[in-house]
């Protein structure tokens, strides 16, 4: 029998849980679900929603994996490469999520059945699209009562989206506080006055505010608009009433800090084609099947390696350049992409009960190498982080690291230093190479045509090695 370990933040739902067993996620099927199940499997809707890729696909798996008792069945669902969370996603994988579960709760409805929550954490990025993995959100539909995740709905997705493209962009941190979603009275507080004047906002966001606050501490009111039984057609214009809503907010980059930062950029074209193809270089070399591009921007250099096949997550903490970066990856229809929102100078914690329902970002680090182009001065420099806990940081994500060097005669750097005093007297490339040594053999070394930058392809030592 294998060891078997439940995941951190699957305990909540009494129907199952998430369990790994020989680094593979499975997912227990208690008892108290047998029927929902069946209904799931028989209706046609699992089926449905695989084929349109909405659900995540599962086999079913020999009982005596279960960590516990009370099993139905013992599910192994396709491993997703990289698990992320909401307040990590742009405006648009948000709004995508979104959208994915009004269509999820849609075809439920039409197969006799229904979400019984809309938690955002229940939605992943697949292949580059958005789909559902939790398999035991469904329940059997009943004429009568209100949707029971409406409420979820509006706190995981309409609220944080109505902040970020009607107020500002950076709202959707407030996820990081709001483990549960954003509190609708906070959003209603907040949202310009200029949303009264939408019909969706005002009936999903602002009336349902003063709803909860009417009715706090009392059974939970009916959705906004309506009143005394739903049937499936009233649960069907509610969710076409909130696709419509989610559909109208919209957010444009274009005026963020680093969207458009290769614009102007501090070497000429020949310099950035040979940066390119250096890259492209190390990366046949290294042949990582995961990589993470730290200070990614739009996904350039990223997307060398995920066109040679490599998983590539691609972090930048300018929500405008990674907005742009994941609208790219849809256009492109691209399968082994993943923009994300970091800031690497506060990556997201570990979160939710005991700190352990949402992994911190370098806890789902799996990368086999680490791309840090035009990144060490902004940490450095920016932000005031010594080169030693830089060189310590990116060891301890992988084996490998493409990473580059960009000195003060740059032109970058001296933006930097424009508005403030020059107190980085080690900032060098001979400290550089130096710290990094420490910890790093340097495979390959080549300086940058039209520039004064140099890329490195280092390889971590292991233990015992000086």
């Amino acid at each position: 029998m294998s060891d078997s370990t439940p995941i951190g933040g699957s305990f909540r739902d009494p129907d199952g849980f998430v369990f790994v067993a020989d680094d593979l996620v499975y997912r227990q099927v208690n008892e108290s679900y047998r029927a929902n199940y069946d209904q799931l499997m028989e209706s046609g809707l699992y089926a449905e929603l695989v084929d349109q890729a909405l659900l995540i696909p599962h086999s079913e798996a020999e009982s005596e994996l279960s960590p516990g008792g009370k099993s139905y069945k013992i599910l192994q669902p396709e491993q997703i490469p990289f698990i992320s969370y909401p307040y990590e996603w742009s405006f648009s994988q948000l709004k995508d999520a979104a959208l994915a579960t009004l269509d999820i709760q849609r075809r439920a409805l039409q197969h006799g059945m229904i979400l019984k929550d809309a938690s955002a954490y229940n939605i992943q990025f697949r292949h580059g699209k958005p789909l559902l993995i939790d398999t035991l959100s469904f329940e059997t539909y009943q004429d009568g009562p209100a949707w029971v995740a409406y409420k979820q709905f509006c706190q995981h997705f309409l609220a944080p989206l109505a902040l970020m493209s009607r107020k500002d962009i950076r709202l959707s941190q407030l996820l990081r506080v709001f483990i549960d979603g954003i509190p609708l009275d906070l959003a209603k507080t907040l949202l310009p006055k200029r949303t009264w004047l939408n019909i969706g906002a005002v009936m999903h966001l602002h009336l349902h505010a003063r709803a909860q606050q009417r009715y706090a501490n009392k059974p939970s009111p009916e959705p906004a608009g309506q009143s005394g039984k739903l049937d499936r057609t009233d649960l069907t214009n509610i969710c076409d009433s909130l696709r419509s809503t989610v559909q109208g907010l919209k957010w444009d980059p274009e005026n963020t800090s680093w969207a458009q930062y290769y614009e102007g950029d501090s070497y000429h074209d020949e310099g950035f084609d040979d940066k390119y193809r250096t890259v492209a270089e190390y990366l046949s070399i290294v042949k990582p099947n995961c990589l993470w591009d730290l200070g990614a921007n739009t996904g350039v250099f990223g997307r060398i390696a995920s066109d040679q096949g490599a998983f590539t997550v691609s972090i930048d903490s300018d929500p405008g350049a990674v907005e742009a970066n994941y609208l790219q990856s849809v256009r492109l229809n691209e399968t082994s992409l993943h923009p994300l929102v970091a800031d690497l100078t506060n990556p997201s914690a570990a979160l939710g009960w005991a700190n352990n329902e949402r992994d911190s970002l370098a806890k789902r680090c799996n990368a086999d190498c680490i791309l840090a182009l035009a990144l060490v001065h902004h940490l450095a420099i920016g932000n005031n982080v010594p080169l030693q806990s830089i060189a310590k940081y990116l060891a301890s994500l992988a084996e490998w690291l493409i990473i580059e060097f960009v000195p003060k005669s740059d032109a970058k750097v001296k933006t930097l230093l424009a508005s403030r005093q020059d107190i980085f007297a080690d900032y060098t490339q001979t400290a550089f190479e130096n710290v990094f040594s420490q910890l790093y053999e340097t495979e390959r070394s080549n300086s940058i045509q039209s520039s004064e930058r140099r890329l490195y392809l280092m390889r971590r030592k292991r233990a015992g090695e000086s």
